[in-house]
Formats: C-alpha cells, sequence, structure tokens
C-alpha cells in the first residue's frame, strides 16, 4: 500500500461510494414510481369508495322511505282489522242471541208438535235430515273463530314490532 499514493486510494474510494450511491439512487427512483403508480391506483379505488358510499346513502334513504310507508299501511291495515275483528266480535254476539232464541222457540215447539201429531194422521215418514246443527255446535265453531282471529292479531302485532 505504500506504492500508492494515499490521494489516490481516498479517490478510488470515493468512487466506489458514488456508484454505490449511484445504484441505489436507481432502486430508490424505482421504488419512487412504483409508488406513484400506487399512487394512481389508490385515488382511483378512492373514487369507487366514494361512489359506493353515494350509491348506499341513496340506497338507505330509499329503503327508510320504504319502512315508513311500510309502517303506515300496515298501520291501516292492523286499524281496519281491528275494526272487523270488533264487528265480527259484535255480530257472533248477536247469532249467539239469535240462536239461543231460536232454540227456546224449538224446544217450546216441540211438545206442541208432538201433541198434534199423535192426534192427526201421521203421514209417511219423511227422510231424516243431515246431522241436525246443535247451537253448541256453533258456540264451538264461534269460539274458534274468535281464538283463531285472536291468533292472527297477535302474529300482526309481533311481525309489526
Amino acid at each position: 500500500m505504500s506504492t500508492l499514493p494515499v490521494g489516490l486510494i481516498i479517490e478510488s474510494l470515493v468512487a466506489i461510494l458514488l456508484l454505490v450511491t449511484i445504484g441505489y439512487c436507481v432502486v430508490l427512483n424505482n421504488r419512487l414510481k412504483r409508488l406513484r403508480a400506487d399512487e394512481e391506483s389508490l385515488r382511483a379505488t378512492i373514487s369507487e369508495l366514494i361512489t359506493a358510499s353515494e350509491i348506499a346513502e341513496r340506497a338507505i334513504l330509499g329503503l327508510k322511505a320504504t319502512a315508513g310507508e311500510a309502517d303506515r299501511t300496515l298501520g291501516e291495515r292492523l286499524v281496519e282489522a281491528e275494526r272487523l275483528s270488533r264487528e265480527l266480535s259484535d255480530q257472533i254476539g248477536e247469532g249467539n242471541t239469535v240462536l239461543e232464541r231460536i232454540t227456546q222457540i224449538a224446544e217450546a215447539a216441540k211438545p206442541a208438535a208432538q201433541a198434534t201429531q199423535s192426534v192427526a194422521e201421521r203421514p209417511a215418514p219423511a227422510p231424516a235430515p243431515a246431522a241436525p246443527i246443535r247451537a253448541s255446535d256453533i258456540r264451538s265453531a264461534a269460539i274458534e273463530a274468535s281464538a283463531r282471529l285472536e291468533h292472527f292479531r297477535k302474529r300482526a302485532a309481533e311481525q309489526a314490532a
């Protein structure tokens, strides 16, 4: 080493360091180019995200409007159903009253009809009617209808909630 001058060694070392620096600058430049390209794709992604969020906001507003309208419609239908239910209950009650009166009249008329029939000649027997409808059968049908109506009311209330 003593044969080479110190100045030449220092200058060679500086040249090597400059070459390393240039190589590192090239690598850094390539990374910066990729970063800029990624920045453009990131901007495009952000703009797509903004567009998607605006579409979602409009959809949410539409859903809110639809839900509000459905709520109003359901409320109107529930009010109408309750009104019809009350009317039906009143009519069932009136029907039961009429049925009880008819049953009482029929029971009161049976002894008179039997006495009249025994005195007069008995006509040929008429074909037996199909199973007679009893007041208890009608009452049980009315009770069953009321129970079903109450079940439908509860289900409608649960669906509204």
